[in-house]
């Protein structure tokens, strides 16, 4: 639609939001539908949690629009009826990102339900451009499927992502890995990117970075490990921590490396649930972590932990995390960020 414009590159997530964006469950769509209440309670209590911090818009089905809209009192949650497929907004949403005037503009990637998993995906693939619509920026259209779940940016050049997803087949086969890290360079102005291995163990997106390690400022990554020499995520950890000591930002510098402890092994059904602290999301002023309770009390404990000495400034705010993981994702999957201007 719009010509790239060079000048726009896309910053770090704790960059200051103007509101969040996410989007309502489809019960056609769950995975389990018959969880359809409980998943609804879940994000419920998620908005109201972010609602605390700052703006939230709810993408709705013009049909549920004020069955929603009636769960909610806070002046800052407000629904926007636009048609979706399904709720994980973080992977169907624009990708903001800022000009060196300070404007905002949108990245509309392409989208195919992690390399076409769930049928239909039609009006997911259009999400992005309706709220680039109702918000008024200015639209880029890229050619590349990409999903916001596989990557992380420190806001000053440096990219993390991972082999798995974003060179898996099912995404963009015709495209080489160079050809992959210039279209990323070319609409997020990233100068250097880091290639972790895979995503955690039980991941159905194809090891999506989002659960696996994060940026928590420039030169300071924050990992997910696993110390059971047993468990599929020991090597796979393991592996992403050889290659962040090995590497250097795009400025240069050596990372700081801050461990997290993975919860307790958890399934639904004979199938692993993705459990991870790193589905955390920024906030302004805050962090949104989902906890898990029971045999992983403690793991939530040193979690909290850690991201309060990593964010002093920062209050920790925890929301369930088994309310909507049996679905296949959690908090930063749901979620998606609108920075501020800064005209």
């Amino acid at each position: 639609m719009n010509p790239i414009e060079p000048t726009y590159r896309m910053p770090a997530e704790w960059t200051s939001h103007a509101c969040t964006f996410i989007s309502w469950p489809i019960q056609d769509s769950m995975c389990y539908p018959d969880n359809y209440d409980t998943v609804c309670t879940g994000y419920a209590s998620l908005i109201q949690a972010i609602a605390e911090f700052e703006p939230v818009v709810i993408i709705v089905n013009p049909d549920e629009r004020e069955k929603v809209a009636a769960r909610f009192t806070s002046e800052r949650i407000t629904c926007l009826p636009i048609e979706h497929n399904d709720a994980w907004l973080r992977d169907n949403g624009p990708t903001f990102v800022i000009g060196e005037d300070g404007s905002l503009a949108g990245v509309n990637w392409r989208f195919n339900a992690w390399g076409g998993k769930y049928m239909p995906w039609d009006l997911d693939d259009q999400v992005a451009p309706r709220i680039l619509e109702h918000v008024n920026v200015k639209r880029i259209d890229a050619p590349l499927v990409m999903e916001g779940g596989s990557i992380h940016v420190d806001g000053e050049g440096t990219l993390l992502t991972t082999e798995e997803c974003l060179l898996n087949v099912n995404r963009n086969p015709e495209l080489s890995r160079e050809q992959i890290e210039e279209q990323l360079s070319k609409y997020l102005q990233v100068e250097k990117i880091i290639w972790l291995k895979r995503g955690l163990s039980g991941d159905e997106t194809d090891g999506h970075v989002d659960n696996v390690a994060c940026f928590a400022a420039p030169g300071k990554i924050i990992i997910q490990v696993c110390d059971d020499p047993t468990d599929e995520n020991y090597t796979i950890t393991r592996q992403n921590l050889e290659i962040l000591r090995s590497q250097t930002d795009a400025k240069g510098r050596a990372f700081e490396i801050i461990p997290i402890q993975q919860p307790p092994f958890a399934s639904h059904e004979g199938q692993r649930l993705t459990l991870s602290y790193l589905n955390f999301y920024f906030v302004n002023g805050g962090i949104i972590l989902p906890v898990f309770g029971g045999a992983a009390e403690e793991t939530d404990r040193l979690a909290v932990q850690v991201l309060a000495a990593t964010f002093p400034d920062r209050q920790i705010r925890t929301v369930d995390g088994m309310a909507v993981i049996r679905e296949g994702g959690n908090v930063h999957c749901t979620t998606q960020q609108m920075p501020q201007e800064l005209k």
